[in-house]
């Protein structure tokens, strides 16, 4: 069975950071123009997870404010990180397996593992592994999982939660690989932040920035999205994805990391009582994060959900690699989304103040069907 990809070969992360269950597609030119490509998604001629859009690079004026903004938050993101960390050791045990879904997941996990080390003394495996709306998870990097560690014992970590699409998508996938013959995994899906309240396991539920949601391969270990196309990705291979070294004069992965590692000695006081609440608290899941999309959706006469993205995150990745339509805000003046006005303003794209949004943003995707 295919090996992990490690850096310095793969990615930017150390090889012991994480283990990438990918196939390198390095070589191969599969990006698309955004405005294309979008087309092709919504007329149902292409997945999304057939090609890879050119990745937004921003200007430096961006990159200062993605500075400020890391600066701004490595507190409220280390304690974030420590109470979604002892959340999971103190349900879930200590030995532990951590699976970070490529690649938004993936530096919530290497700063899961760092937090783990330094502050339990454990040596947490940490792996990466690929996850596409209505496709699934990769059933052979679950398998390499169930080959190597206890299934069981298997901890699915993303970053942040829109509306829930891949939580059901996790849950769903989890269960049609038991029931194909493969081993049974632990569908509780870890958060850093779950502002849709759609996961039980999350560190908070406040809708933040988060810093490593404002650029795109240059801080989750240039990294690509993954690939999922039949031509590329046959039945026994992990899903695929490119490493973009061309990329690494703008790399800020470790950055973020080392910032947010920094401030865990700051916050180790308060996370213990952070999760104390967190274990006294009914966390189940109310899904009213789906329930006012679907009131935007109609307030705004969008035919689909999946053109509503709602979060800071989500929004902050339509403005980076979508088509943008318009971006709703609860604040026009929310100093937390310096970034996404920066964006829109740079794309054309109208900021349009709804104070009784449930989130505190949320991007519209332009209909091009």
């Amino acid at each position: 069975m295919t090996a992990p990809l490690v850096g310095p070969g793969f990615g930017s992360y150390t090889a012991d950071e994480v283990g990438w269950l990918l196939k390198d597609l390095s070589h191969l030119n599969l990006e698309a123009d955004v405005a294309e490509r979008e087309r092709r998604i919504q007329s149902g001629d292409a997945h999304y997870a057939e090609t890879l859009p050119i990745e937004y690079q921003p200007d430096e004026r961006y990159r200062e404010l993605f500075e400020k903004v890391l600066q701004d938050s490595s507190i409220r993101l280390a304690r974030a990180v420590g109470s979604l960390t002892d959340l999971v050791l103190a349900e879930r045990g200590r030995d532990i397996t951590l699976a970070s879904l490529a690649r938004a997941g993936t530096p919530v996990g290497v700063l899961m593992r760092r937090w783990a080390r330094e502050v339990h003394g454990l040596d947490l495996p940490h792996y990466a592994v690929s996850i596409v709306r209505d496709r699934g998870i990769d059933s052979v990097a679950l398998d390499y999982l169930a080959r190597h560690h206890d299934p069981k014992n298997v901890v699915f970590v993303d970053g942040w939660t829109g509306k829930g699409a891949i939580t059901r998508e996790l849950s769903q996938a989890l269960a049609a690989h038991h029931d194909a013959g493969g081993a049974e995994f632990n569908d509780d899906l870890a958060v850093l932040a779950d502002p849709g309240h759609c996961v039980r396991t999350f560190g908070t539920r406040d809708d933040f920035l988060i810093a490593s949601a404002c650029l795109n391969s240059t801080v989750s270990g240039l990294v690509s999205r993954t690939v999922l196309n039949d031509t590329l990705i046959g039945p026994s291979d992990f899903h695929g994805a490119k490493f973009y070294a061309h990329l690494a004069g703008d790399d800020v992965s470790n950055h973020l990391l080392d910032t947010v590692s920094a401030a865990f000695a700051d916050v180790r006081a308060h996370v213990a009582g952070d999760v104390e609440e967190l274990l006294r608290t009914d966390r189940k899941p109310t899904w009213d994060g789906w329930k006012s999309v679907e009131a935007v959706r109609e307030q705004y006469g969008i035919a689909s959900v999946n053109f509503v993205k709602p979060g800071v995150g989500e929004t902050t990745r339509v403005l980076l690699r979508r088509v943008p339509w318009r971006v709703l805000v609860r604040d026009l003046d929310a100093p937390e989304h310096a970034h996404i006005r920066l964006l829109a303003d740079a794309r054309s794209v109208p900021v349009e103040e709804v104070p009784s949004l449930a989130y505190s943003c949320m991007g519209l995707i332009k209909d091009l069907a």
